[in-house]
């Protein structure tokens, strides 16, 4: 969970980088709440109401999750335009990062 917080803390920052670790965790986490959020509101029967609730959640975290990705991007020294090329963007997600401090400044694992 930790994770997940130091992403929403760090909501706004476009710069800099971010270990596949945390952008993966994030992910997750993000996964779980989405459908424990429709797990329940659906059970409730909700309709329309379950529907704007969620909707207000994906807003809520569309912000962090962009920054998070062009952070994600930057760590493996690409441009976090990347983003928009969906099969692209999952590669260099995956890849580990580059070695060492690039033009996006220094590697977050501190190796």
């Amino acid at each position: 969970m930790d994770w997940y917080m130091s992403v929403l803390k760090k909501y706004t920052v476009f710069d800099g980088r971010a270990r596949r670790k945390e952008y993966w965790m994030f992910f997750l986490f993000n996964f779980i709440i989405s459908f424990a959020i429709s797990f329940v509101l659906g059970l409730l029967h909700l309709g329309l109401l379950a529907s704007m609730i969620s909707m207000i959640y994906m807003l809520a975290i569309l912000v962090p999750s962009i920054a998070v990705g062009i952070r994600r991007m930057h760590d493996t020294n690409h441009s976090g335009w990347w983003l928009l090329v969906p099969l692209v963007n999952l590669i260099f997600a995956c890849t580990d990062s580059q070695p060492g401090p690039n033009q996006y400044g220094p590697n977050p694992k501190g190796a």
